[in-house]
């Protein structure tokens, strides 16, 4: 339960700096303070959600998309956000084309960072608990 705690805050810290980074360099993408909190949970759920329904299309339908699954549902999951949510508004073909890339890259990035500076102390203390082996001669 533990481990899906963190990941979960993990995912949401991550959408919500993937969000603020494509608002700050994209014109045309545009997060609003008042509905930012409610953006980043629906865009998190959606994710969450829509993951595995676009991996079995892609599977079944274009094998060729496996690669590109985080890319789609990001795009789905912004698209939706946009739609559903007024803390986020997507304008402009450049904006529609080049978030998606740079949100997942942001989450991706944090994916890889943020574990190591927020649960350095709990991994550190992890790995101590261990039991080793012996080398082998």
């Amino acid at each position: 339960m533990l481990r899906f705690l963190a990941s979960t805050a993990l995912h949401l810290l991550g959408n919500a700096i993937g969000l603020l980074i494509a608002a700050l360099v994209l014109p045309g993408f545009e997060v609003r303070p008042v509905g930012f909190i409610v953006s980043v949970l629906f865009f998190t759920v959606v994710g969450v959600l829509f993951s595995p329904f676009v991996l079995k299309m892609a599977v079944q339908y274009a094998p060729a998309l496996r690669g590109g699954i985080a890319l789609v549902t990001t795009f789905v999951g912004l698209l939706l956000t946009n739609i559903f949510t007024d803390g986020l508004e997507i304008n402009g073909v450049t904006a529609w084309v080049l978030a998606p890339l740079i949100v997942w890259l942001s989450v991706l990035l944090a994916a890889i960072i943020l574990p190591m500076l927020l649960f350095k102390k709990a991994l550190a203390s992890d790995s101590g608990n261990r039991a080793t082996l012996p080398p082998i001669r």
